[in-house]
């Protein structure tokens, strides 16, 4: 059995693909994400028969000598992360279009609690400043107007659409 080194060029390739499909999942934009992941699965699919080997003969019991013949391992496992790619493209492309119906584009919204949190950690940050340079420990003062600045912290999200209800709850037109 020969030996065959992996091609550095195609390695080179694979690692770019990847890197490039991260940089994009890490976008807000649904749109870019889509793009992101099947970069990335091309680049992790093209690294799997890289590092299968070279091709040789068809893996069928009879027709070639077991030495002589290609893993066909590697070509099984490309072949379902296709099937899955092609079924997460298509979830994340009815997401971005339904995104865009509802908003007008497909970024997606920070998330309420998240909104929150921020929140609290500022009042807490500004608290924790207030305090050193008091020189004094936090009294139940500080902590009940921290609690009841985090009660009014706005629980709509930034981006959600203006309803038009009427004082029935339909909506008006």
């Amino acid at each position: 059995m020969v030996t065959v080194q992996p091609s550095l060029i195609l390695i080179i390739v694979a690692g770019a693909l990847v890197a490039s499909g991260v940089y994009l999942m890490l976008e807000r934009s649904l749109t870019r994400l889509l793009v992101g992941v099947l970069l990335a699965s091309n680049g992790v699919n093209l690294l799997f028969l890289v590092i299968a080997g070279s091709a040789e003969g068809a893996a069928i019991i009879g027709l070639n000598e077991p030495n002589e013949m290609t893993d066909p391992l590697p070509q099984a496992m490309v072949l379902t992360s296709i099937v899955i790619t092609l079924a997460t493209l298509a979830f994340l492309l009815t997401m971005a279009y339904r995104s865009f119906q509802l908003n007008g584009h497909d970024e997606v919204a920070d998330d309420i609690e998240d909104a929150q949190i921020r929140r609290l950690a500022e009042l807490d940050e500004a608290s924790q400043s207030y305090d050193e340079d008091d020189g004094e420990a936090p009294d139940e003062d500080t902590d009940d107007q921290l609690h009841a600045d985090l009660a009014t912290v706005d629980t709509k999200a930034p981006d959600a659409p203006e309803e038009n209800l009427d004082q029935s709850g339909k909506e008006q037109t």
